[in-house]
């Protein structure tokens, strides 16, 4: 069972039920509990993924008790009735926390996609960071998107032989986004092309509402174009309409489905966003990325050279932006960084990882629990072998991953001794077995598996 709710976790979420499709040995059945419910359900036929059950928990102005409290009963009761060998989340939204934490409760392992990710300020990003570190307490797999991500999961104490190293299923979905080449750029002009994201709880009220009387000014420039897909936030309306809603060389849209997000990313010159999957996406495609945050998850694209971390003050803001849109060379600089954050293939490494441990036997206990940690089926062996379309569909539809090559057992990753574990670790008394060899790169019609991603190379 995948468990998402946002229009994040469905694109990062797609390459691995894509994949998992394409396997005789999973049946993916997608949850969707309606966290984003208009952004989410123009996602998901887009990109290849059905839907099995639609909790609709969302609420005008409904606050995070009574959101977790409705995730909670509707994700429980699908999980008793459903009955998966495993749960998969991803990231940090409420309802990867809630899907966590229900299936601990019914006993059910859960495999943490973008795991790792910390600011070490328990309270930025709000909730998220708390619900990762929350989430990292329950999940029995946990695949980090970088190396970074990984050392801070060992640091709190996950096994070695729990954490794997994948890169960001991100990259993979922008990848064969863009390969599919459907979507259609929302700039007007051919002025300096700006996208600005912006959403963030901790940014809403007054930070933000300065924060678009600087980017009116940045617009004031005349020489620049700054695209705004706007989120269906009332509180993110409230506070950059007034600001922005009215400008001449603001352009502002109702939030974009990804094809033409991906689009327009690609077409854009700079980035100013909010976002943490923006921050990853612009790095692939050599587009600078001012962060209007004041902490960051992701210090991997700062550290690189490709984003900067700006914070929200409106004169700092404005000055980075206009230096980097008159200096060439620092421009350049930051569109030639290294991008940290993926090759393409994360979720051919996640599922080569799954297939290896639960086709092994149930998985050992996660990390803080003493008790067996089992799904009801996989205490008779394996996942169900039932092949499936992506989310739910008829059994025996058939599936693609996400690079078009056909799934099967031996679409395994991880690291080239076939361990697939950080350091190379061996699954011991607390991690799981160690999985099998991957199939031999001459089998017709593959490409060498993936070995472990490093992102310097």
């Amino acid at each position: 069972m995948l468990v998402l709710g946002t229009r994040p976790e469905a694109i990062k979420l797609a390459p691995v039920a894509r994949a998992m499709a394409a396997s005789p040995h999973f049946q993916p059945m997608v949850v969707t509990t309606g966290q984003h419910r208009e952004m989410l359900h123009q996602m998901l036929g887009l990109l290849g993924v059905g839907v099995k059950t639609d909790l609709a928990v969302m609420r005008e102005r409904q606050d995070l008790a009574d959101l977790t409290a409705r995730l909670m009963r509707g994700l429980g009761h699908t999980l008793r009735t459903e009955r998966p060998d495993l749960v998969v989340v991803q990231g940090d939204t409420t309802t990867a926390l809630c899907g966590a934490l229900t299936a601990f409760y019914e006993r059910v392992p859960v495999a943490h996609v973008e795991a790792g990710l910390r600011t070490g300020v328990p309270d930025n990003p709000f909730p998220e960071e708390l619900n990762r570190r929350l989430i990292g307490r329950i999940a029995h797999w946990h695949f980090a998107p970088t190396p970074s991500s990984a050392r801070h999961l060992l640091a709190e104490g996950v096994p070695a032989g729990q954490v794997q190293v994948t890169g960001n299923t991100v990259v993979d979905n922008l990848l064969w986004v863009l390969a599919e080449g459907a979507g259609r750029s929302a700039f007007r002009t051919e002025r300096r092309r700006i996208l600005l994201t912006l959403h963030r709880r901790e940014n809403q009220g007054t930070a933000m509402r300065t924060m678009g009387a600087s980017l009116r000014r940045l617009a004031d420039r005349g020489d620049v174009e700054i695209v705004l897909p706007l989120h269906r936030s009332p509180a993110v309306r409230d506070a950059l309409l007034p600001e922005l809603g009215d400008h001449p060389r603001v352009t502002v849209v109702d939030p974009l489905d990804y094809l033409d997000f991906a689009a327009t990313l690609a077409d854009c010159d700079l980035v100013l966003t909010d976002s943490g999957g923006v921050q990853e996406e612009a790095p692939g495609l050599g587009k600078p990325a001012l962060v209007l945050r004041t902490t960051t998850e992701r210090p991997e694209a700062v550290e690189s050279g490709a984003a900067l971390l700006v914070g929200t003050d409106p004169d700092t803001i404005l000055a980075t932006a206009g230096r980097l849109l008159d200096d060439p060379e620092e421009y350049a600089r930051m569109a030639r960084a290294r991008h940290p954050f993926g090759d393409g293939r994360a979720a051919e490494r996640i599922l080569g990882r799954l297939t290896a441990d639960l086709t092994a036997g149930p998985p050992g206990p996660a990390a803080g629990d003493p008790g067996p940690r089992h799904g009801p089926g996989a205490a008779d062996g394996p996942a169900s072998g039932r092949p499936g379309p992506a989310g739910g569909g008829a059994a025996g539809e058939s599936g693609a991953t996400e690079d078009g090559a056909p799934g099967g057992p031996d679409r395994c990753g991880g690291a080239a001794d076939g361990t697939g574990l950080v350091g190379g670790a061996p699954g011991g008394a607390d991690g799981p077995a160690p999985p099998r060899p991957c199939a031999p790169p001459s089998a017709p019609g593959r490409r060498p598996p993936a070995g472990p991603y490093d992102p310097a190379v």
